[in-house]
C-alpha cells in the first residue's frame, strides 16, 4: 500500500484545528517475504504487508500520542492523541523540528524490491548448500534463512517538515554444526544489507562452517593475563555497549558509562569511532532520521577523545544543542528515542592497520577470540563485564590449539584503551561495523 500525502497532511491540519499547537505523523508501509531453508526444500515461507502511522501532538507543553493499522481510524487517533496529552506532565523541553534537507544516501535498490519467491528461496538455499558443501564434517545446518523487505516512510510535522523516502533491506544467517569423534561444535554468521547483489548468501554458509570446524578439538587454557585478537564479530558486539552509552538519554538519565565524559579520552587515541546515517547500503541509513531531521556523520570519538554525545530535538533542547540526526523509532506505534545510525570504528592512520592474513603473526602468542557470549550483560554504568569466550590459542604467529570455556573479564573502556591496532576487515552487523582488534594484556580466566 502506498502513502497517499494527502491523508498527512490532512491529519496534520485536523490536529492542529483541534486544539495541538503543533503536529506530527510518522506513516510507515512495508513488504516483506521472509524464507527458511531444511534440507534444501522450504521449511517456512512467510509474506506480509504492513501500514502502520501515529500522531504526535504537543498542546500547551504537554505531550499526546496515539497509532493505528488503518487510514479509517483518523478521527479517532487524533482525538485521543488530543486527549491524551491533557493527561501527560507539561515539559518545556517539548517541541518538533523545523524543515530540513534530505541527505543524500542511496538505500533503495530496485533488484530487491522486485524480487520474488523463488528468487528468494534459491538465494537462501545457497546458504545451506554452502555450509554444507565447505567441510565433511558439517553434519547439520540449522536455520538458514533470508528476508527480503521493501518499505516506505513519510514523516511531516506542523512546522514544515515533510520527507518522505523508500528503502529496502535483506538479510542472510545461519547455523552451522561440526561434528567429529563425538564431539560437536556450533558456527553462526549473518550478514545484512540494502542492496541484494552485496548480500554473499553463500559466503555466509562458509563462514559459518568454517567457524564451526576450526572448533573441533577445544580444550581449555590456564588463566593468565595475555595479548587478544578480537574478531571483528565480536568487536562489534562490544561496540554495542558504545552504542547504548553514546545516548544523550541514557547519559542525561545517569545511565551511561560515557556520562561526564564529553572532552575526555575514554578509549585508545589510536581509534577513531564514527556515527553515520550518510553510508550507501547500510541499514542504520536514511535520508532523515525518524523525526525528519537531516541524517548526518559524526566524529563521536576522534583520537580517543569523546566529541559529542547522540540527540533527537527533545534531548538536544535539554542540553542546549541541536539534534545530530539520532531520532530513532522501533516502529510506527512507539515515540522517538536516541539511536545510533551506523556506528563504525575506524584507524586514526594507517600505521595502525595490520592485514587480516597477520593478525595473527602480529599478536605474536595469545588467544584470538571468536566467539563471546553475554556481552550484552555488561553492567552500561561502570562497564565492567565478564564473558565467556571461545577461540584459538596463538603461539608464535600460529594456531596452536581451539580453546573452549574461556573467560574474559574488566572494564570496557579499559579494553577499549588497550586497542594497539586494528585489522583492515571492517565488517558490518546489522548497523554496527568493526574491524577486528588486538589489544594488550587483557585477563583470560579458565
Amino acid at each position: 500500500m502506498k502513502i497517499d500525502p494527502a491523508f498527512v497532511e490532512e491529519a496534520i491540519a485536523e490536529a492542529i484545528k483541534r486544539g495541538a499547537d503543533q503536529a506530527e505523523v510518522y506513516m510507515k508501509t512495508s513488504k516483506s517475504l521472509s524464507v527458511e531453508i531444511k534440507g534444501q526444500t522450504v521449511e517456512s515461507l512467510k509474506s506480509s504487508t504492513a501500514l502502520g502511522y501515529s500522531i504526535r501532538v504537543i498542546r500547551d507543553g504537554h505531550l499526546g500520542f496515539s497509532y493505528a493499522t488503518s487510514v479509517d481510524d483518523i478521527d479517532f487517533v487524533i482525538a485521543r492523541a488530543i486527549e491524551a496529552a491533557g493527561f501527560s506532565d507539561a515539559d518545556s523541553f517539548l517541541g518538533l523540528p523545523g524543515p530540513s534537507v534530505l541527505a543524500d544516501v542511496n538505500v533503495l535498490d530496485p533488484q530487491l524490491r522486485a524480487v520474488d519467491e523463488d528468487e528468494a528461496i534459491e538465494s537462501v538455499k545457497l546458504i545451506e548448500k554452502s555450509a554444507l558443501d565447505t567441510d565433511v564434517r558439517i553434519t547439520k545446518v540449522r536455520k538458514a534463512s533470508g528476508s527480503f523487505t521493501f518499505s516506505a516512510t513519510m514523516i511531516a510535522n506542523s512546522r514544515g517538515v515533510n520527507a518522505g523516502y523508500e528503502s529496502t533491506a535483506c538479510s542472510a544467517q545461519v547455523t552451522a554444526i561440526a561434528e567429529q569423534n563425538g564431539e560437536s561444535q556450533m558456527g553462526w554468521d549473518y550478514d545484512a544489507g540494502c542492496f541484494l547483489r552485496e548480500l554473499a548468501f553463500e559466503s555466509v554458509g562458509r563462514s559459518a562452517a568454517h567457524r564451526a570446524v576450526q572448533l573441533l578439538g577445544s580444550r581449555k587454557i590456564k588463566g593468565c593475563k595475555g595479548n587478544v585478537i578480537i574478531d571483528n564479530s565480536v568487536a562489534a558486539d562490544f561496540m554495542g555497549i558504545f552504542a547504548s552509552s553514546l545516548s544523550s538519554d541514557a547519559v542525561q538519565k545517569g545511565k551511561s558509562l560515557l556520562a561526564g565524559r564529553a572532552g575526555r579520552k575514554v578509549v585508545s587515541s589510536r581509534v577513531n569511532m564514527i556515527d553515520s546515517g550518510l553510508l550507501d547500503g547500510k541499514l542504520g541509513s536514511s535520508p532523515v532520521d525518524d523525526e525528519g531531521v537531516c541524517s548526518q556523520q559524526k566524529t563521536v570519538i576522534r583520537e580517543g577523545v569523546l566529541q559529542t554525545y547522540l540527540y533527537n530535538t527533545y534531548t538536544g533542547r535539554k542540553a542546549g544543542v541541536v539534534s545530530t540526526g539520532n531520532a530513532s523509532r522501533g516502529g510506527f506505534s512507539t515515540l522517538p528515542s536516541v539511536g545510533i545510525s551506523n556506528l563504525f570504528l575506524e584507524p586514526v592512520s594507517e600505521i595502525y592497520v595490520v592485514p587480516r592474513a597477520r593478525l595473527l603473526e602480529s599478536v605474536g602468542t595469545g588467544l584470538y577470540v571468536t566467539e563471546a557470549m553475554g556481552v550484552h550483560t555488561a553492567n552500561p554504568i561502570s562497564g565492567d563485564f565478564s564473558v565467556g569466550v571461545t577461540g584459538l590459542w596463538i603461539e608464535k604467529g600460529e594456531v596452536a590449539f581451539p580453546v573452549k570455556e574461556a573467560v574474559l573479564s574488566g572494564n570496557v573502556l579499559d579494553f577499549f584503551e588497550r586497542i594497539e591496532v586494528v585489522g583492515d576487515d571492517l565488517r558490518f552487523y546489522g548497523n554496527i561495523g568493526a574491524p577486528s582488534l588486538i589489544i594488550f594484556s587483557v585477563d583470560i580466566s579458565a
